[in-house]
């Protein structure tokens, strides 16, 4: 197959992945779609390699995770995110009922390795899963990869009706006290991405350490370089911590990231600014399907089982902790919950499922404000700490759990 048709193949693919979620209102997730697609692929006419092929090799995707981690490190300020504290507690409390419930479950009825590779991926996104994956692929565990994809592919059906249903629920409450007169709006911080939108707005195109410098020198070989020099740091210090700790440079990018904007040696979504954003996210997604090259009928029905188990104990633990902590914090149980259940989706879905609930309870302007500054920034931040930073820190830590075949 030709490098070229195998791009085209594989970018229809995505592209039918995203019409079917914006049909749908983000209720079938794209990355189903696209699953689905592939193992129709693989399972029929598409070479192996195809991924490869098209351009996109093992090598070229891990430089992806480092650039795109160290991007993610960029939008988090923990000043920021302190104004959220409650949100913080409760999303935490969900990762724990997550992480508890899930090996209390897995060693009742699987193995080691299937429990450390199942927790992961259930408390973050397409980073934790492909660590995990890899990690899977590299211990000779093949049919525990595939799991570490099809968690992240499948807890989305779980996630996206629950969380419409209680933020529905949390909705109502909130216009009810609204239209009584015993509403009191408050002006909720705003999340860090939204703070990201507006700090892009800024008149200053140069981050501050380099001020001096005119912006016309601000090429996108320079943010390219520096986002290089923070992911090379990364990789540099977990090799020197080998012989006494070992760290994941994944877990140390999304550190170091967040100190190299703090200290204003890389702006805000530097990624964005370079133009590379979406070619990273893309060759991460073809990256991610590639595992499923080895995916057989047989494999998938041997993997529905422990799919199914992991995923209704996720929820269960993080609906008992979430809950118990939205009641200590005077957070109402339906707010608590949505914000714990981030974890299984993360942004942007979060962001379309808040909106589509805001949007269908809603009669005016008047009440859009209200509930939109009341569920979405909790909503945003709660995907933002699972996703963006526990998830990779927990997989950088459990990836060397695993015990090779």
């Amino acid at each position: 197959m030709p490098q070229m048709l195998a791009l085209v193949l594989l970018l229809i693919i995505l592209y039918l992945g995203d019409v079917v979620s914006t049909r749908t209102k983000a209720w079938i997730p794209s990355v189903f779609i696209c699953a689905v697609l592939f193992l129709i692929g693989y399972w029929t006419f598409f070479p192996k390699d195809i991924v490869a092929r098209a351009g996109i090799p093992p090598v070229v995707a891990v430089m992806f995770m480092y650039l795109l981690i160290v991007n993610m490190g960029t939008l988090l300020s923990v000043k920021e995110l302190l104004l959220q504290w409650k949100t913080i507690l409760i999303s935490l409390a969900g990762i724990a009922g997550i992480i508890i419930v899930a090996i209390i479950v897995g060693y009742l009825f699987f193995d080691f390795n299937t429990v450390v590779v199942a927790i992961p991926p259930l408390v973050g996104g397409i980073v934790s899963a492909i660590i995990m994956a890899q990690g899977a692929t590299d211990a000779g565990l093949a049919d525990l990869a595939v799991f570490a994809i099809i968690i992240y592919v499948m807890q989305g059906f779980v996630g996206y009706p629950l969380t419409s249903i209680m933020l529905k629920k949390e909705g109502r409450r909130v216009l009810e006290l609204y239209h009584a007169g015993k509403w009191n709006s408050n002006n909720d911080p705003k999340s860090p991405l939204e703070k990201e939108e507006a700090n892009s707005l800024d008149e200053n195109p140069m981050p501050k350490l380099f001020g001096k410098i005119p912006a016309s020198y601000n090429s996108s070989y320079f943010i390219f370089l520096r986002i290089a020099i923070v992911g090379f740091l990364a990789y540099f210090v977990a090799e020197i911590l080998k012989p006494w700790v070992s760290v994941s440079p994944f877990v140390l990018c999304l550190l170091f990231g967040v100190i190299a904007s703090s200290i204003g040696f890389l702006e805000r979504h530097p990624l964005k600014k370079a133009g590379g954003f979406g070619l990273a996210v893309m060759g991460l997604m073809l990256f991610i399907f590639d595992t499923l090259s080895r995916a057989t009928p047989e494999m998938l029905v041997r993997l529905i089982t422990p799919l199914v188990v992991f995923i209704l104990a996720a929820v269960v633990g993080m609906f008992i902790f979430s809950v118990v902590v939205g009641k200590i914090l005077n957070v109402s149980r339906a707010m608590a919950f949505s914000i714990a259940l981030t974890a299984l989706y993360g942004f942007p879905a979060d962001y379309i499922i808040t909106n589509e609930v805001i949007n269908n309870l809603c009669k005016n302007q008047k009440e859009k404000e209200i509930l939109t500054s009341h569920m979405l920034p909790p909503m945003l931040i709660g995907g933002f700490i699972s996703v963006t930073i526990v998830s990779v820190v927990l997989a950088g830590i459990m990836v060397n759990m695993i015990v090779k075949a």
